[in-house]
């Protein structure tokens, strides 16, 4: 069994993994540990490029010996290195151990001819941990770099026995292509609250035709732990869902770079005592943030003339404190410092923070995080952010231009706000794919407005849950969808843009505004 109910409501995320890791340490002993990260070497692939392991790596404990002509690989995901123009991972999964895994790559699809071994990272998980049953996990990296700015290239993975480049199986075949050098028009998507089902993969199928050049998800990924509290319960945990999640969003995350922050329900207790063990043998992110042991889901990276920061809320949350204060106050100070850079740059306009609890936000569920109004929302205002996009609650919301806690300016559908002089705006995209949520209010939306003059909700602070009355929100739309960001750069002096746009799973447009500030 997992944590008792009765405890978890009172551990911390490091106290429930020292339980579980007691109660289950013979068990553990006996398969070697949860985690064990196979060898990996670099190789060039193409003129100074090269792999290298993203952690220290010791040997497999634990091989089956299955035939590799018989063992495809699954799964397979993108994510930006610290340097989107030169750096990419490539990851996937295998159902079973598998000997030497390798990616090979090149500029054409008959050119595969740089082979470049990989690194196995193993997850297991204990029959008694959830509902898994006795489960070892083989999830496979290649970390690139030196690659060319704004260059197509052509992958495919494999292993022993099962070579990408051979005449039957260059339908495996993927494609990534590398973050341009200079400025440059590009497109984005994000959403938060994915999971496993219908909807989910509806939405993966429309965001892959709106061809991003990268995709943000918000947080609560594909829901293994789906009781979401930082608790792992013999009757909900399932590891397993990692696997169908990852084969579900394979169709667009072999191409376009899934980048992901962490939100409550990707604590998983057993693989760490962060709760992230778990979530760092799946992914491969950038390494650029404050605290790489207790907060992996946290980094930035620059595409274009657009900075992207990736914050962890479960370090600041009070609805949900299984971390709460986990980085010691060093997130914050790091966020800070990152924004002090990218406004300084003279590269960068614009500056878009996204990750899970929502500063703003009126559902019935979670509403409002407190802990993010009271550690970052200052920030926001005071560096001027031009977006920030949450999950958390399965709706989609927007709300009007906010400064200080209050309505700075209406921002009607169609409206543009100018954060140099107004103030920011907030979008929660959490409708990926789980079951929705509810609004007090009606929903209003292109098309469909409803506009009221408040709506009654909460914030989630220290001592509780604190009703109020808010002014600020002005769209609400209650099905699955997700979000569409258009970066348009301008001449220095000009207003470039951030064109944003809600898209529901039917493909109709739900709301759309604009984000503008004079480029420098």
């Amino acid at each position: 069994m997992g944590v008792p109910e009765q405890l978890a409501d009172r551990m911390s995320m490091a106290e429930q993994h020292e339980y579980l890791r007691t109660r289950f340490s013979r068990r553990t002993m006996i398969r070697g540990g949860a985690v064990t990260l196979g060898a990996v070497t670099g190789g060039a692939f193409v003129t100074g490029a090269t792999a290298r392991a993203a952690v220290p790596t010791q040997p497999l404990s634990h091989t089956e010996h299955v035939d590799g002509a018989l063992v495809a690989p699954f799964g397979r995901h993108l994510a930006y290195g610290n340097d989107p123009r030169t750096e990419m991972t490539v990851s996937w999964q295998v159902p079973v151990a598998v000997k030497k895994p390798f990616i090979r790559i090149g500029a054409h699809p008959w050119d595969l001819s740089r082979k470049i071994e990989a690194e196995v990272r193993t997850l297991y998980t204990p029959a008694g941990v959830g509902a898994s049953g006795d489960h070892t996990q083989y999830y496979v990296h290649a970390e690139l770099a030196h690659l060319k700015p704004g260059r197509t290239y052509y992958y495919g993975v494999g292993h022993a026995g099962f070579d990408p480049a051979a005449p039957h199986l260059l339908g495996t075949l993927g494609t990534f292509t590398t973050a341009p050098a200079h400025k440059a028009p590009f497109t984005f998507t994000a959403f938060g609250d994915q999971g496993v089902s219908y909807h989910a993969l509806a939405n993966d199928s429309l965001i892959l035709g709106q061809n991003p050049a990268f995709h943000l998800h918000a947080g609560d990924i594909a829901y293994g732990d789906p009781a979401g509290q930082g608790k792992t319960s013999d009757t909900v945990f399932d590891s397993r869902t990692w696997d169908q999640f990852l084969a579900q969003t394979e169709s667009v995350a072999k191409s376009v770079p899934w980048m992901v922050s962490y939100g409550n329900h990707d604590m998983e207790a057993w693989y760490s005592p962060n709760g992230y063990g778990g979530e760092e043998a799946r992914w491969n992110l950038p390494d650029n943030g404050p605290d790489k042991k207790n907060l992996p889901g946290v980094y930035s990276f620059v595409h274009g003339n657009t900075a992207i920061i990736s914050l962890d809320p479960n370090d600041v949350s009070f609805e949900i404190p299984a971390n709460l204060g986990i980085s010691g106050g060093t997130q914050t100070k790091w966020f800070e410092a990152q924004l002090k850079k990218f406004r300084a740059s003279k590269d960068i306009d614009f500056v878009v923070v996204f990750f899970h609890h929502c500063a703003y936000c009126t559902s019935t569920a979670h509403a409002s995080e407190g802990g993010v109004r009271q550690e970052w929302v200052p920030l926001f205002d005071k560096y001027q952010v031009d977006l920030v996009i949450n999950g958390h609650n399965h709706q989609y919301e927007r709300t009007d231009v906010i400064k200080g806690d209050k309505v700075v300016k209406k921002l009607p559908i169609g409206g543009t706000a100018y954060p140099e002089t107004e103030g920011v705006v907030y979008v929660t995209a959490g409708a990926a794919g789980r079951s929705l949520y509810a609004f007090t209010a009606p929903d209003s939306y292109e098309g469909h407005e409803h506009e009221v003059d408040s709506v009654a909700s909460f914030v989630n602070l220290k001592d509780g849950k604190k009703n109020e009355t808010v002014t600020w929100s002005r769209v609400r739309y209650l099905n699955y969808s997700f979000l569409r960001v258009d970066v348009t750069p301008a001449p220095k002096g000009h207003y470039t843009t951030l064109k944003v746009q809600g898209i529901a799973e039917t493909g109709d447009r739900i709301d759309h505004f604009t984000v503008a500030r004079r480029a420098k």
